[in-house]
């Protein structure tokens, strides 16, 4: 997923919202107090996440069955470079470093290390390329909606440009509420380039609230109906089911897992089926994290 995902007094009104009968620390469903959500940046601060996705894709298609499983480690970064009165921020974004390892059936294992390998293997030639170099420059308003995106750099494999991080919601939520935020997937389909528009919806629901943190459930909502195996193998690898961890005093996501388990029937002919597993986790790092990302060795250490 793809995912992600983010200042003085103009934003002191987006902190923490708690009416008089909540406790100072903590709400729970019993309580009706109300909490605004809101990304918060300071010009020239960098932050950083620890990225882990686990996959395992299983295809059977005319009596073969074929298994590709990939770990992908990476080191994602936003470097905040300037940040409006209205808490509208422009950061860089970019890969500072990526562990990669895959596994097709028939085939020999790929594993490749930005920092420790020269040379990467043929299939990991985009990903290396995206290493060290800006994605793209975004403009992002304090709930998370993007106001402008650039693009400056033409690999972009490793980073989902899709939703970079969550939507939060524009009014104060209590516990147990919900808000959505609509978007389109489009699918390739058919033959000569054809698109098929899919309208689907990320529904997020506020779960809990303590000690500062709100953890934040989301789920992928398709609302375009959907009967073609083909299209759906496709939609159960853009899906984003899981749970989200925001800090509200510092605006911002500390940590996030998503996990799919979905298996497709029928999407290359009538005995074929896929099943997709995948685990997708999100880790901020402390401040003082630093992670080189374009350091070569004298030698190489590929295996």
């Amino acid at each position: 997923m793809k995912a992600p995902c983010f200042l003085a007094a103009a934003l002191a009104a987006a902190g923490l919202v708690l009416a008089a009968a909540a406790t100072a620390d903590e709400l729970t469903a019993s309580s009706p107090a109300k909490v605004t959500l809101r990304y918060k940046f300071q010009p020239g601060e960098t932050l950083r996440w620890e990225v882990v996705q686990r996959t395992k894709v299983k295809t059977s298609a005319l009596g073969n069955t074929q298994m590709a499983e990939t770990v992908t480690k990476s080191i994602k970064a936003w470097r905040v470079e300037n940040v409006e009165p209205n808490g509208a921020a422009t950061f860089v974004n970019s890969v500072e470093s990526v562990d990669l390892w895959q596994k097709i059936s028939g085939r020999q294992e790929e594993r490749y290390n930005s920092q420790t390998d020269r040379e990467p293997p043929p299939g990991f030639k985009n990903m290396a390329e995206s290493v060290g170099v800006p994605l793209s420059t975004i403009t992002m308003d304090a709930t998370g909606q993007i106001l402008h995106r650039s693009g400056t750099s033409k690999a972009h494999t490793v980073d989902n440009e899709g939703q970079i991080t969550i939507q939060l919601p524009k009014e104060p939520v209590a516990v147990g509420e919900s808000w959505s935020m609509p978007y389109q997937i489009d699918v390739p389909y058919g033959t000569a380039g054809a698109v098929k528009k899919i309208k689907t919806a990320q529904k997020y629901t506020l779960l809990s609230l303590k000690t500062g943190i709100a953890t934040i459930e989301m789920v992928t909502q398709i609302l375009t109906p959907v009967h073609d195996p083909a299209i759906e193998a496709q939609l159960i690898q853009r899906e984003q089911n899981g749970t989200v961890r925001f800090d509200v005093d510092a605006g911002r996501v500390v940590s996030q897992q998503i996990d799919v388990d979905k298996q497709v029937v029928g999407f290359s002919g009538e005995a074929s089926s896929l099943h997709y597993l995948t685990r997708f986790t999100e880790e901020l790092l402390p401040a003082a994290s630093r992670t080189a990302s374009r350091e070569k060795p004298s030698e190489s250490k590929t295996e």
